[in-house]
């Protein structure tokens, strides 16, 4: 897919994405979140930059760690994210949010202590022009965490991207999960110049109430939603009925216990 195309297909699907966001994937992303900021060690006052920020979940939470004499900015490609941020953050006058491009960032260089982006480097046309630009805006000695999903076949709701392709050529996500295999994505810090690399790999349960509710999650993702938006009845009922005999195995009584697995990196950028 064009790399113009492929932007714009995020873009417009995030924002239908945004309202029903944190209802669907907050609980069942925070491990991924916790841990990615774990590994980043954040200290009060620091300077944090979020790519991909979504509804701001984790800019909320560096938010706390840096404390108001810190300062985070949240930016997301989603104007429709960015606005659902800006309207939460309970008071936290250190958090601010942006719509911005993360391949190429409206922001100085050297200007942040930390940056990171949780579980959005898939969705990037060029995820090392990416880093390179979280690179680019990182202060020497500064320091860098990104998590993403880990392997395809230990994502339990991974068919979801075959059953929207069987309906429509969408082409939505192909290299979605090229960069949970194996060591690619620390080998992608180490291609930008990081150093002091550390991976993790995070096993988790995602859970939902119902086939309803795990339907909803799996189809208003990004790309996803775009392409969901335009099915007719009969194309969604089709696909309803694919992603449930395909999650099955996970059912537990009107629960599923959907499996999935992040893979979180830490690396530092290398002192002047």
């Amino acid at each position: 897919m064009d790399a113009r195309l492929q932007r714009r297909v995020q873009r417009y699907g995030w924002d239908l994405a945004a309202a029903d966001y944190e209802a669907l994937w907050q609980r069942q992303l925070a491990p991924a979140q916790a841990a990615l900021l774990d590994a980043l060690a954040l200290r009060a006052g620091e300077e944090v930059l979020d790519v991909a920020c979504g509804t701001g979940l984790a800019s909320f939470a560096a938010a706390d760690a840096v404390g108001p004499q810190g300062r985070v900015l949240g930016v997301d490609i989603s104007g429709h994210m960015v606005e659902e941020a800006a309207g939460g953050g309970g008071g936290r006058r250190q958090v601010h949010f942006a719509r911005m491009d993360a391949e190429a960032l409206a922001l100085p260089a050297a200007s942040f202590d930390v940056a990171l982006c949780a579980l959005g480097l898939m969705y990037l046309p060029d995820p090392l022009r990416g880093v390179r630009e979280m690179v680019r805006v990182l202060r020497p000695g500064g320091r860098l965490g990104l998590a993403v999903w880990g392997e395809r076949e230990r994502c339990g709701w991974a068919p979801v991207f075959g059953i929207v392709d069987a309906e429509v050529q969408s082409d939505v996500c192909p290299l979605f999960f090229a960069l949970g295999q194996g060591a690619a994505l620390a080998e992608l810090c180490a291609t930008a110049g990081l150093t002091d690399i550390r991976q993790q790999r995070l096993a988790a349960v995602l859970g939902y109430r119902d086939g309803a509710e795990a339907c909803a999650a799996a189809f208003i993702g990004g790309p996803v939603a775009l392409a969901w938006s335009r099915f007719d009845a009969a194309a969604r009922a089709r696909a309803h009925e694919r992603y449930l005999a395909a999650i099955g195995p996970w059912r537990r009584g009107t629960r599923y216990e959907l499996p999935g697995e992040f893979v979180v990196v830490s690396a530092s950028v290398p002192a002047a």
